[in-house]
């Protein structure tokens, strides 16, 4: 079983604690990973995006001229794609982009990028992760005395309002809780901090 640091918010360590190697010790798998973070970016997609065809487009009632005689290419609408204001060909239209993945690929996919964060020495643990007040210049020491440097991920085992509104006004990090966990996320971020009570729950929910 892996083992890791555990430290308080000052930064110091405290104690180790031996991570489930089910969840924190698995073979990362890349292409489950690609899989199920494209369909997360699909499903976060509104596709609203819209364009007019001919028969949207105000005008065009009559033909232009006549078919004969004129010495121009025939027409027969002042709204059809090659006219200026005219419809548009194959244009988008408002669909949806959702698809669904498997239940258990997308359990791998998390558990292959938390085995990667263990792997990459990108993973840190603190005891508890608890503010007395509101204050960003709070969360930006507890960073710095963790030494976490860089965009960094913290992920609670419930609600904080201390700790969530201390980290909004700080550039690069973010806090979510255990059920919001996704792919995109722990990609995007590099370090990731997880309270003790989160390892454990991320573990029951994963093992």
């Amino acid at each position: 079983m892996p083992k890791i640091d555990v430290y308080d918010i000052e930064g110091k360590k405290v104690s180790d604690v031996e991570l489930n190697e089910k969840v924190f010790g698995i073979e990362p798998n890349e292409n489950v990973v690609h899989s199920v973070l494209v369909n997360y970016l699909a499903n976060q997609r509104q596709g609203t995006q819209s364009t007019k065809t001919r028969a949207e487009v105000r005008g065009g009632g009559r033909k232009p001229w006549r078919q004969k005689g004129t010495g121009r290419a025939r027409q027969g609408s002042i709204r059809a794609p090659q006219w200026i204001k005219g419809g548009i060909a194959l244009g988008p239209k408002p669909r949806s982009y959702r698809y669904s993945v498997n239940k258990k690929e997308k359990r791998l996919a998390i558990k292959s990028i938390l085995s990667s964060k263990v792997l990459e020495k990108e993973l840190t643990v603190v005891d508890k992760l608890e503010l007395k007040e509101i204050k960003t210049k709070s969360m930006v020491k507890v960073f710095a005395d963790l030494k976490v440097t860089g965009n960094t991920l913290v992920v609670l085992p419930e609600k904080n309002l201390n700790v969530q509104a201390s980290t909004n006004n700080i550039k690069d990090a973010k806090v979510i809780l255990i059920n919001e966990i996704n792919v995109y996320d722990l990609l995007k971020y590099t370090n990731l901090v997880l309270p003790l009570d989160s390892v454990k729950k991320i573990e029951e929910v994963y093992a």
